[in-house]
This record gives C-alpha cells, sequence and structure tokens, in this order.
C-alpha cells in the first residue's frame, strides 16, 4: 500500500511540473514549481525502486497516468484541444501498461512468476 501512494504522489509530482512548466510560458516564475516538481518525481520513483517495485511496471504507470492527466488538464486550464484521437491515443497508453503490468508477472521470494 505504501508502494501505491508513493507511486500516485510521484505521478502528481510530474503533472504539477509539467502543467507549471506550460504555465510558466506567461510567468517564468512558474519554473520553480517546475524543478521541485520534476526533481520531487524523481525522487520518490527511486524510492520505489529502492523498494524493489520493478522499473518497467513503475515507470509505465507513471507515465501514462501522466500523459493522461495532463492532456485533460491542458485542455481544463488552457484550453488546449481534446480530439478524439487524443482520447485513442491515451487509451493505447493505458492498454499498453495493463499489458506491461499483467506481461511481467509478479516478484515471490526475489525470483519472477508469470
Amino acid at each position: 500500500m505504501r508502494q501505491w501512494a508513493i507511486l500516485v504522489g510521484a505521478i502528481v509530482l510530474e503533472v504539477a511540473a509539467t502543467v507549471s512548466l506550460r504555465a510558466s510560458i506567461d510567468n517564468p516564475w512558474w519554473a520553480v514549481l517546475t524543478v521541485a516538481g520534476y526533481a520531487g518525481a524523481f525522487v520518490a520513483l527511486s524510492a520505489l525502486l529502492r523498494m524493489g517495485a520493478p522499473i518497467g511496471v513503475v515507470y509505465g504507470i507513471w507515465a501514462a497516468a501522466g500523459v493522461a492527466l495532463t492532456a485533460v488538464l491542458g485542455t481544463v486550464l488552457f484550453a488546449e484541444p481534446f480530439t478524439l484521437l487524443v482520447g485513442i491515443g491515451i487509451g493505447i497508453v493505458v492498454a499498453g501498461v495493463v499489458l506491461v503490468e499483467t506481461g511481467h508477472g509478479h516478484v515471490t521470494e526475489g525470483k519472477v512468476r508469470s
């Protein structure tokens, strides 16, 4: 359960950083939050890896959630278009993460089990 909380934190930090990066176009001070968010996200990801979480699964979930949430927030906050193709692309990314997760197997006592 703790690993999921850290992963959610990493996702929130990365999305906040990416949205702040877009906001820094209009106000350069947002760049401070951009740097802090990305740094925090990578610290959280490295903590997950030290805890033994599989990198393919962690990175896949982190990246897919980041892409999806950033696209939605870009639409809400910056009036960027959310087209059918964007929605299909997000669906494909999510499906890819599901395939990586299910195809990865589970680690039990240091051995990978499918």
